[in-house]
């Protein structure tokens, strides 16, 4: 059985625009602050609305932003 994996750059991103705060992500892309949470510790996967949302917040692809890996074993 092989498992699936949604990793995210989120939090790294979030420093890298001027320090955005979890709160201030949830606002532009209208969730709440535990949504954010969730998703940036793995813990939640976004829904495809919400994660081209996160990502244009950014000004990047889902790519850039999201990372999914397949593993088989």
């Amino acid at each position: 059985m092989g498992s699936n994996r949604l990793s995210n750059n989120i939090r790294r991103l979030r420093f890298e625009h001027d320090q955005m705060t979890q709160q201030q992500l949830a606002d532009k892309a209208s969730v709440t602050r535990q949504t954010i949470i969730a998703i940036e510790a793995g813990k939640y996967a976004p829904s495809l609305p919400l994660a081209f949302k996160i990502a244009q917040t950014f000004g990047l692809s889902i790519e850039a932003v999201f990372q999914y890996e397949n593993e088989q074993s």
